[in-house]
């Protein structure tokens, strides 16, 4: 059935929904999969160490940037309609949020995406950390903490349109955009090449979560060019989303339905499935209240610094940055520095994540 026939007989919001619950699922496998992570990629980056965590988020990444810029030269994806272009942005909000989420990113061991499949996984110490997330992300976007955001955002503020779309500012075009992700994907190719823990999950995982990266942009705007109603497209992100559903919990009526709420609950359950089917299932507490403070206070650093940076390190540095928005571009570059830092300064370089990992074979096959 065309899409044009789904949406006169289901409407948009559940055509967007169950699109976003179906690319959630697999975004949600090929992520606990390939134990995709920016905070551990970034840990591995600052201690020099360019292993399988490195491997896994460039593969997603160089997918991401190559799928999406192959879509807009074929005239399938019009980014300028994406609100991280589109859309008024802060230079001084996507700094300054880039560092804040770094920061929490390495006091909660991960990331909002992360979290929530860790959450799938039965760590109750990363569904604690995605609640208080959620609750953080909900009052900096209309709560208590919002007049700080605004105050913050306000401080450098760039137009929309081509000042915040870096293939226009650099007047590169989108073909040298897709000759990057080339670059990309062939550095990540290497590294993984090198580790010692490469799996054939390595790569199927991580290029997989980058296709479902482009493919919640390319879905979006296939709804929006068949639909006689007015389409935001977007891409994934888990902050929006996790203040949202946080609201249809706490609020009667509930908030329009849409992608995101198809996202959330269709990432869980893929994970849940990854899970089950790697045999990770297992449940997972605090061990004394250091850890359980540190937690929180990470979780809190997230959620605020994921509502002044325009988005988590999938909806800002993935999925902003396959499609060069400045701004996105500004904010992973904080989260990568506020993640270094932390890093050095709380466990003192010496993160688990630097240690070697257990490999992940897939149905008894591993890379030579």
């Amino acid at each position: 059935m065309p899409m044009a026939q789904w949406l006169e007989a289901y409407g948009n919001p559940t055509v967007l929904a169950t699109g976003g619950a179906l690319i959630g699922g697999l975004f949600g496998f090929f992520a606990q999969r390939s134990r995709f992570c920016l905070r551990a990629a970034v840990i591995e980056f600052w201690h020099r160490r360019f292993g399988d965590k490195l491997s896994v988020w460039l593969l997603a990444f160089a997918s991401a940037v190559i799928t999406v810029q192959l879509m807009v030269l074929m005239g399938w994806l019009d980014t300028n309609n994406a609100r991280q272009i589109s859309a008024t942005g802060s230079l001084s909000g996507a700094l300054i949020g880039g560092l804040t989420f770094g920061i929490g990113m390495v006091m909660t061991r991960g990331c909002a995406s992360r979290l929530l499949v860790l959450s799938a996984n039965g760590n109750l110490r990363a569904l604690l950390s995605g609640l208080i997330f959620a609750v953080t992300a909900q009052s900096a976007l209309s709560g208590v903490l919002s007049p700080l955001r605004l105050a913050i955002s306000s401080w450098w503020t760039i137009p929309g349109g081509a000042a915040r779309d870096l293939l226009a500012i650099t007047g590169l075009g989108h073909g040298a955009g897709l000759a990057m992700g080339g670059v990309w994907l062939i550095a990540a190719l290497y590294f993984s090449w090198r580790s010692p823990q490469r799996s054939l999950w390595m790569w199927v995982g991580g290029i997989g979560t980058g296709l479902m990266v482009a493919a919640a942009w390319g879905f979006s705007q296939w709804v929006a060019r068949e639909s006689f109603d007015p389409v935001q497209i977007q891409g994934l992100t888990f902050s929006g989303p996790s203040a949202e559903w946080l609201m249809r919990v706490v609020q009667w009526p509930w908030p329009p339905i849409g992608f995101e709420f198809g996202l959330m609950p269709g990432v869980f359950l893929g994970s849940l499935v990854g899970a089950l089917i790697g045999k990770d299932w297992k449940l997972e507490g605090f061990t004394d209240g250091y850890s359980m403070r540190r937690y929180i206070g990470g979780a809190i650093l997230m959620g605020f610094g994921s509502m002044l940076a325009g988005g988590c390190a999938v909806g800002a540095g993935v999925t902003g940055g396959a499609i060069f928005a400045l701004t996105a571009w500004v904010s992973l570059v904080g989260m990568w520095a506020g993640a270094g830092l932390t890093d050095r300064w709380l466990d003192g370089g010496t993160s688990a994540s630097t240690k070697p990992s257990q490999p992940m074979p897939l149905s008894g096959f591993t890379a030579p």
